[in-house]
């Protein structure tokens, strides 16, 4: 199946939202830096040990903020270059970007100034991102992994609206990551990405 097949299929498997305020969650990053199965382990509970798709099929969960509840639809991108035309698809009505990188891959962590917050901003300048360190576990067996304290200065470079990191494998820092992207959506103005009227995300 071509990129494009697949990448459209994707988009427009959407499970239905329910008819609660919806929120759109986008994730962007390189390729194999764990967006899909931070996707997977959040909404299953349970890591991936099997086949890992190249985009997860977008997912819609309720979540209660501040006596408020909101239907969160979780869209995932591919970095692949295959992907490049298609990508940027996904990304209106987005609310939060989830910009990603792995803490084990220094080429992820260059590209997120060099490609993917300029790529963001040329499509939705207005959109809270939330710059995500994936993969922590790696830092057990690597010596060269991305600190703590670079991705925080890279937060600031880009001028994220906040850092977090999280491991898939081991759950850590999972819930935080939703629980804060769901947040920053609803602290900014109900406009989308190309500065129109909110509509809902998920058909």
């Amino acid at each position: 199946m071509g990129a494009e097949s697949h990448y459209s299929d994707t988009i427009r498997s959407s499970k239905k939202c329910s008819k609660l305020r919806p929120l759109k969650i986008t994730t962007v990053g390189d390729g194999m830096v764990g967006k899909t199965c931070m996707l997977i382990t959040y909404t299953t509970k349970q890591f991936p040990t099997e086949y890992v798709p190249t985009v997860f099929d977008n997912y819609a969960e309720n979540m209660v903020m501040d006596g408020q509840e909101y239907n969160m639809c979780l869209w995932d991108t591919a970095g692949q270059e295959d992907y490049e035309r298609l990508r940027p698809l996904s990304y209106p009505n987005t609310d939060c970007f989830l910009l990603c990188y792995s803490v084990g891959s220094r080429s992820s962590f260059e590209n997120i100034a060099s490609k993917w917050h300029p790529e963001i901003q040329h499509h939705c300048p207005k959109i809270p991102v939330i710059l995500i360190g994936t993969k922590t576990d790696l830092r057990l067996s690597q010596n060269d992994c991305i600190t703590r304290k670079k991705g925080k200065k890279m937060m600031k470079k880009i001028g994220a609206v906040k850092y977090l990191e999280c491991s898939a494998l081991t759950n850590e820092g999972l819930d935080t990551i939703f629980t804060e992207s769901v947040r920053a959506a609803i602290e900014r103005p109900r406009k989308n990405c190309f500065g129109f009227p909110f509509i809902q995300c998920c058909k």
